[in-house]
């Protein structure tokens, strides 16, 4: 049996994992999951027009839960061996194929600051970007009216924080994260900010040393392999067409407002 990857592409962890397996050539049976279409929407998402878009075949979120016993992804099979949360599984896939030493350098400083950086990232960076979606299209979608404008002004300002954090502390003047090439930092990093990006807040305008940094990120592991991994979030406003049950609605939007206290 050989590697499984269950993953979601309209989820940042997954979109990393993804991006990682795809450009070090890692061979591995992509199992998609559709979060929103299995647990939430009980609908497929708009289908994209590339014709490598991955998402061909069933979902596999009961395959999924079986894998996790977190029950969510991404999530890795390997054998008879199991992994879940992102930065185990990328460190997973570095260490057993070998990966080109920038991705996790072997240097124990470089290797701190990759370190370093994903610790920061969760409470930072993570805390702020994913809740542009959840209130510009999720939330209206449930509760079937938009938020308050202020909601969303109070989390981009948190988010313009970290980002004024993260090219002052970690950027600074440096092509990547850790230096002269890409590390699992930055992958880490740029597909949180795309989050922000697919829903019509673009991060990167009027930042140049963010957005050129973007533009290494999507060079170092592909435009091509890039787009097509964001393919999903960069349509995720189409959502907002969808039509959900009236008593899911009414379960879930009470649940999802607590989400932005």
């Amino acid at each position: 049996m050989g590697l499984e990857l269950y993953l979601d592409l309209l989820s940042q962890p997954c979109r990393s994992i993804y991006i990682f397996a795809r450009s070090n050539n890692i061979p591995f049976e992509f199992k998609h999951v559709e979060l929103f279409k299995d647990s939430v929407l009980g609908k497929k998402p708009a289908a994209g027009s590339g014709a490598e878009q991955p998402r061909a075949g069933p979902s596999n979120s009961e395959g999924a839960g079986k894998v996790s016993l977190l029950k969510k992804v991404p999530a890795l099979k390997d054998g008879d061996f199991t992994l879940a949360e992102c930065t185990a599984i990328l460190l997973y896939l570095s260490r057993k194929y070998n990966t080109p030493d920038h991705w996790y350098p072997s240097d124990i400083q470089k290797r701190a600051q990759v370190d370093e950086y994903l610790s920061w990232h969760h409470a930072n960076i993570r805390a702020n970007a994913p809740k542009t979606m959840w209130i510009k299209v999720l939330i209206p979608l449930f509760t079937g009216q938009p938020l308050p404008s202020e909601k969303l002004q109070e989390v981009m300002e948190g988010l313009s924080t970290s980002l004024k954090q993260f090219e002052e502390r970690f950027l600074q003047d440096k092509a990547f994260i850790i230096g002269s090439e890409i590390s699992l930092a930055d992958l880490v990093a740029i597909v949180e900010l795309m989050q922000p990006v697919g829903v019509g807040c673009d991060i990167f305008e009027d930042r140049p040393r963010l957005m050129e940094w973007r533009r290494r990120v999507e060079d170092a592991v592909g435009k091509e392999l890039f787009f097509q991994a964001h393919e999903m979030i960069l349509s995720v406003k189409e959502l907002s067409n969808i039509q959900i049950d009236p008593q899911l609605k009414e379960q879930l939007a009470p649940v999802l407002m607590k989400m932005l206290k």
